[in-house]
């Protein structure tokens, strides 16, 4: 077994969590991965891997296999056994959109308990600007009985990953944000970081000036998809296509549009705006523009569902039988997490449409749909079979080869209403006989 030194516990055996273990793994550590969901823990005990990127699930098996991955439920062993403690238990948001601290400080609490003096702690979740200091910090302190930078070494580091490439992210792809709670913390933070990431380590002056970057890069995105949606709206309004200005107007290197779509999901760029908003209500300043293009990008699942209501109209369809393509927030992955297919299924329902199946080929089971009586399928031609209005909700590479005539060879039927909340359908201008097609962007085309 390894030198207590060289020994890592991750908090949280989420998709980042996963990421990060696999990392240090590939690095040479071992890694004790620790989560409050027991079935998971056993899960991942047992070599049950669910993890879309090949490379993080390939890493944790061969750790497993070698001795040097275990997964617990129990946070104050782990942080015993380790030197170095990663937390990426998340911060979560209440029903009025308010940060909820509880699962991060309890994961403190048990990295506090288990702690001796020259361990690194290092806070790897998305948070709002100040949590390093204000909350993971006194915890720590508390729990542990040692003093932070003195005894006991703290740092924030944000994980910048996209999920499906996360590994290729962390040690190739980015740069490793770091920040200590003081210099001690930073140059242990930026020791162990150097050891994974090939691209370096950028050192700011503070954890909550690192908070704030991370943030900044999300709700950058979070903006200009909010622009990306209106001009969407405003191009199908004018009868023209919006991936035909987009591309124009990017050939300018200070433009940069972004793709529209049903909505933004992940728990990233829907979350961070609420952060900065409660951040800034606290230090007394208002960001009226991120507020703004929050509700923007939130509104997309309503208007998607509209647009299902014109194609069912066009076609006269009193009860259509709705196929929906992508439980996913994106493409590729099998990540449901604040999807904006839920929010578009909550307004189809509402709207009267009772006969839904929703299809995914990487998502296996889903609680929400089951609770809501809607099918999960994962064959594409027995979720359109017999569907006379399919919604293209999420950018799956799968349906980045459909065309009209496809998708109305699949469902077997006359009339035919489709609705692209994505823009994949590229024959799009040549609707066939019986064909009704609207999308985010475009104008609506009959057939």
């Amino acid at each position: 077994m390894a030198q207590r030194a060289e020994r890592v516990a991750v908090y949280g055996m989420g998709y980042v969590g996963k990421a990060l273990a696999a990392v240090m793994l590939r690095a040479g550590f071992e890694v004790v991965g620790v989560d409050v969901d027991e079935a998971k823990v056993e899960e991942l005990n047992k070599g049950r891997v669910r993890y879309v990127e090949a490379k993080a699930r390939d890493a944790i098996l061969r750790g497993l296999r070698e001795g040097r991955f275990r997964a617990t439920t129990d946070g104050v062993a782990a942080s015993r056994e380790c030197r170095v403690k990663l937390i990426t238990v998340p911060v979560y948001l209440s029903p009025s959109y308010e940060p909820d601290f509880s699962s991060l400080e309890a994961a403190a609490r048990d990295v506090g308990r288990g702690a001796m003096s020259g361990d690194l702690v290092v806070l790897e979740a998305s948070v709002p600007p100040g949590t390093t200091l204000n909350v993971v910090k006194p915890v720590l302190e508390e729990s542990s009985g040692l003093r932070i930078e003195e005894e006991l070494l703290l740092a924030y580091s944000p994980e910048r990953v996209y999920i499906g490439r996360a590994v290729e992210d962390i040690e190739e792809r980015y740069p490793k944000i770091v920040a200590g709670a003081g210099p001690r913390s930073a140059k242990a933070a930026v020791e162990l970081y150097s050891r994974v990431a090939r691209r370096g380590v950028i050192l700011l002056s503070s954890p909550t000036a690192a908070e704030l970057e991370k943030l900044a890069e999300g709700v950058y995105r979070d903006v200009n998809i909010a622009l990306a949606n209106e001009l969407a709206r405003l191009c199908a309004a004018l009868g023209v296509d919006y991936l035909e200005v987009r591309r124009a107007a990017n050939s300018q290197p200070y433009s940069h549009l972004h793709m529209p779509g049903v909505g933004t999901g992940g728990y990233c760029i829907p979350v961070y705006p609420h952060y900065l908003v409660h951040a800034a209500r606290r230090a007394g300043v208002e960001l009226p523009l991120i507020e703004l293009a929050r509700r923007v990008n939130a509104s997309m699942p309503g208007y998607t569902a509209g647009l299902v209501d014109a194609v069912a109209r066009e076609l006269g369809l009193e009860r259509p039988r709705v196929a929906v393509l992508g439980l996913a927030f994106r493409g590729g992955i099998d990540d449901t997490r604040l999807s904006p297919t839920y929010d578009l299924l909550d307004h189809l329902l509402k709207r009267g449409y009772e006969d839904v199946v929703v299809h995914d080929p990487y998502v296996e089971r889903d609680e929400r749909l089951s609770e809501l009586g809607i099918p999960l399928l994962r064959d594409l031609a027995e979720a359109l079979e017999g569907r006379d209005l399919v919604v293209i909700a999420t950018d799956h590479p799968e349906y980045g080869e459909l065309s009209l005539r496809t998708l109305k060879e699949l469902a077997r039927v006359d009339r035919l209403g489709v609705v692209d909340g994505r823009l994949l359908v590229c024959d799009w201008r040549r609707a066939p006989p019986g064909v009704v097609y609207a999308a985010v962007g475009r104008p609506l085309v009959k057939g």
